[in-house]
């Protein structure tokens, strides 16, 4: 693990996992491995753990971890039903999710997330695969650029700031650098706000747009449901308003009691129990964020599973829709 990586809110997202000496975990975003070993140290010898990154670099890193109770996976953590099975896995116990991007990736210019450092403009949390955001901007239309800086980014200047960058297009000046879009950007936005660069709203739109951080994060929750044992905790840790927004109606969703038809008499003890119940809502403390100003905005979201649901239950899990940034955006 660098020394530039504090895993955030650690210590309380363990605890929130009620681990058992022969837990069998889920690390859906292993990033550095902070929370992983974390768990693994108090895991017995039978407990396990599988950790999930789409970043060759966090792949890397765990290679440093030396425990036969330990695997990892180069996939993204909507995939866990289907490598679950593979590996011969029933079920699991904990499911931990850190969403966003990782220390390392924003300190590293060339991997192209910080808008104050310059390098390529890349953005792709697994750089073997996919467009960079050079080559989206590239070839966006100037509506699939606004949409997705209004909707994943909330930003008010959406509307220039696609108008410039297809404007730049036009004059055979591509934004090929972190160094390009941030200037573009900072020319754009009117007002800048009390401790955030003018481009901060637009850089987070274009990285999650690119790697499906929210479009794919209902999915993703309800397969964790999905696999969990019955007492097996979901622990979320999320950074952005649209990620623990999408977290919490989630949630809340599953702990809602079914109700019975108007008029129909039903005893208290024969309805249908929730599939969650929420345990804890955390935030980092005062201490925390003083060593870290990166994890002021981290909200960590628990839930247990009370009961499995039933086949069309989980059809409706797992049929829920990837969300593009129009309908994210406005969403209470």
């Amino acid at each position: 693990m660098t020394a530039a990586h504090q895993s955030v809110l650690l210590s309380e997202a363990v605890a929130a996992l009620a681990l058992q000496p022969d837990s069998q975990i889920v690390d859906g975003t292993f990033g550095r491995g902070g929370h992983s070993r974390a768990i693994l140290a108090q895991l017995g010898e039978r407990g396990r753990l599988l950790a999930f990154d789409k970043d060759p670099q966090a792949i890397a890193a765990a290679a440093e971890i030396e425990d036969a109770r330990f695997a990892i996976e180069h996939a993204a953590f909507i995939a866990l039903p289907d490598v679950l099975e593979r590996r011969g896995w029933s079920g699991v116990d904990g499911v931990l999710l850190d969403l966003g991007i990782s220390s390392p990736q924003i300190d590293q210019a060339e991997r192209g997330f910080s808008f104050r450092l310059d390098g390529p403009l890349d953005m792709r949390m697994d750089n073997t695969q996919g467009l960079t955001a050079a080559a989206w901007l590239a070839q966006a239309t100037e509506q699939e650029i606004r949409e997705v800086i209004a909707g994943y980014g909330e930003e008010r200047f959406a509307f220039q700031i696609a108008a410039a960058i297809v404007a730049r297009r036009a004059a055979g000046r591509p934004l090929v650098t972190t160094r390009d879009l941030a200037t573009l950007v900072a020319g754009c936005v009117r007002k800048k706000e009390v401790g955030q660069d003018p481009a901060t709203r637009t850089f987070q739109a274009i990285r999650i747009h690119l790697n499906q951080e929210l479009a794919q994060l209902p999915r993703a929750l309800a397969n964790a449901v999905q696999v969990l044992n019955v007492g097996g905790r979901l622990a979320v840790i999320s950074f952005h308003s649209l990620e623990d927004r999408l977290v919490k109606q989630f949630m809340q969703r599953l702990v809602q009691v079914i109700q019975p038809p108007r008029g129909m008499p039903v005893r208290a003890a024969d309805l249908p129990q929730p599939i969650l119940r929420l345990v804890d809502r955390i935030k980092p403390s005062a201490a925390e964020v003083a060593a870290n100003p990166r994890a002021r905005s981290a909200i960590l979201r628990v839930a247990e599973k009370c009961r499995e649901p039933s086949a069309a239950e989980v059809g409706q899990l797992l049929t829920l829709p990837l969300l593009t940034p129009t309908q994210l955006k406005g969403r209470p």
